[in-house]
Protein backbone atom coordinates (compact mmCIF):
# COMPACT_ATOMS: atom_id res chain seq x y z
CA UNK A 1 0.00 0.00 0.00
CA UNK A 2 2.89 2.60 0.72
CA UNK A 3 5.14 1.22 -1.97
CA UNK A 4 1.37 2.32 -4.54
CA UNK A 5 1.01 6.05 -2.23
CA UNK A 6 4.75 6.60 -3.36
CA UNK A 7 4.40 5.61 -7.21
CA UNK A 8 1.02 7.83 -6.89
CA UNK A 9 2.87 10.79 -5.63
CA UNK A 10 5.90 10.26 -7.89
CA UNK A 11 3.61 10.04 -11.06
CA UNK A 12 1.84 13.34 -9.47
CA UNK A 13 4.78 15.23 -9.14
CA UNK A 14 6.36 14.42 -13.00
CA UNK A 15 2.99 15.14 -14.63
CA UNK A 16 3.37 18.49 -12.93
CA UNK A 17 6.93 19.19 -13.75
CA UNK A 18 6.04 18.12 -17.22
CA UNK A 19 3.08 20.16 -18.05
CA UNK A 20 5.56 23.26 -16.57
CA UNK A 21 7.87 22.63 -18.81
CA UNK A 22 5.90 22.38 -21.53
CA UNK A 23 4.15 25.44 -20.88
CA UNK A 24 7.60 27.01 -20.52
CA UNK A 25 8.37 25.70 -23.83
CA UNK A 26 5.15 27.18 -25.65
CA UNK A 27 6.16 30.45 -24.17
CA UNK A 28 9.42 30.71 -25.42
CA UNK A 29 8.43 29.66 -28.83
CA UNK A 30 6.07 32.26 -28.82
CA UNK A 31 8.40 34.47 -27.83
CA UNK A 32 10.65 33.90 -30.60
CA UNK A 33 7.99 33.81 -33.76
CA UNK A 34 8.69 37.25 -34.30
CA UNK A 35 12.65 37.50 -34.77
CA UNK A 36 11.69 34.05 -36.86
CA UNK A 37 9.49 36.24 -38.84
CA UNK A 38 12.29 39.16 -39.21
CA UNK A 39 15.06 36.85 -39.91
CA UNK A 40 13.07 35.46 -42.79
CA UNK A 41 12.20 39.02 -44.05
CA UNK A 42 15.97 39.75 -44.08
CA UNK A 43 17.09 36.56 -45.54
CA UNK A 44 14.16 36.80 -48.62
CA UNK A 45 15.62 40.73 -48.44
CA UNK A 46 19.20 39.97 -48.90
CA UNK A 47 18.27 37.22 -51.37
CA UNK A 48 16.93 39.54 -53.64
CA UNK A 49 19.87 41.71 -53.02
CA UNK A 50 22.18 39.16 -54.36
CA UNK A 51 19.68 37.89 -56.73
CA UNK A 52 19.80 41.53 -58.45
CA UNK A 53 23.36 41.95 -58.10
CA UNK A 54 24.39 38.60 -59.85
CA UNK A 55 22.17 40.16 -62.69
CA UNK A 56 24.33 42.90 -62.91
CA UNK A 57 27.46 41.47 -63.09
CA UNK A 58 25.57 38.86 -65.49
CA UNK A 59 24.74 42.19 -67.91
CA UNK A 60 28.25 43.24 -67.52
CA UNK A 61 28.95 45.58 -64.89
CA UNK A 62 32.18 45.62 -63.74
CA UNK A 63 31.52 46.22 -60.02
CA UNK A 64 28.82 44.12 -59.74
CA UNK A 65 31.17 41.39 -61.04
CA UNK A 66 34.21 42.00 -58.44
CA UNK A 67 31.60 41.59 -55.51
CA UNK A 68 29.65 38.37 -57.08
CA UNK A 69 33.28 37.27 -57.27
CA UNK A 70 34.56 38.25 -53.63
CA UNK A 71 31.39 36.39 -52.45
CA UNK A 72 32.59 33.30 -54.19
CA UNK A 73 36.04 33.76 -52.90
CA UNK A 74 34.39 33.51 -49.24
CA UNK A 75 31.84 30.59 -50.13
CA UNK A 76 28.83 32.35 -51.10
CA UNK A 77 27.07 30.99 -53.62
CA UNK A 78 23.97 32.91 -55.52
CA UNK A 79 21.15 31.23 -56.57
CA UNK A 80 20.21 33.05 -59.84
CA UNK A 81 16.04 31.87 -58.27
CA UNK A 82 16.79 32.35 -54.75
CA UNK A 83 14.51 35.37 -54.59
CA UNK A 84 11.88 33.57 -55.82
CA UNK A 85 11.90 30.32 -53.84
CA UNK A 86 10.05 30.44 -50.13
CA UNK A 87 12.12 30.45 -46.98
CA UNK A 88 12.27 26.92 -44.81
Amino acid sequence: MLFALALVGWLAFQTVQLAGERQALATARANLDPMELNATKLRTALDALATATAKLATDGNANARVIVEELRKRGVTINPAGALKPAQ
